[in-house]
């Protein structure tokens, strides 16, 4: 409800402004970015040291996933495939008795899942590396999948 004391405004109507109605774009800060980020101002030297230790930070991870030996183990241990965090294989070790001339077969997929058993690990370890956030290509078609 209206109070019947205020005055009625028409579309038509022009008004008079009063001096505090006005905006002074004189007295705009010289720095609109440090008005808005609270008078100090942005340090973008602060922020490029920051990146700088990030970037070194994740350079040594990602260096200490490459160094880390992973095993991949198929078969209940009778094939076993070991890479390291930079997917360089390592060695394929097979128990004899995973040997059947007749079922060659399955020991080719035996070398195959413990292979990609350790590829599997290696993702794991290069994603924790990374952050977590990052997602690394899924390496599996690589290898057969």
């Amino acid at each position: 409800m209206s109070d019947s004391n205020e005055p009625t405004i028409e579309p038509d109507d022009v008004i008079d402004a009063a001096d505090d109605d006005l905006v002074d774009i004189d007295g705009a800060p010289s720095n609109p970015l440090a008005a808005v980020l609270g008078g100090g101002g942005f340090d973008l030297g602060a922020l490029m040291e920051q990146a700088s230790a990030m970037q070194s930070q994740m350079m040594e991870a990602q260096q200490h996933a490459a160094d880390t030996v992973l095993e991949g183990v198929a078969g209940g241990g009778v094939v076993k495939v070991t890479i390291t965090g930079a997917f360089e294989p390592q060695s394929v070790t097979i128990d004899p008795a995973a040997v059947d001339p007749s079922d060659v077969e399955m020991l080719q997929d035996l070398v195959l899942a413990a292979l990609r058993h350790a590829v599997d690990q290696a993702n794991d370890l290069q994603r924790g590396a990374l952050g977590g956030g990052i997602e690394l290509p899924d390496l599996g078609g690589m290898f057969g999948n």
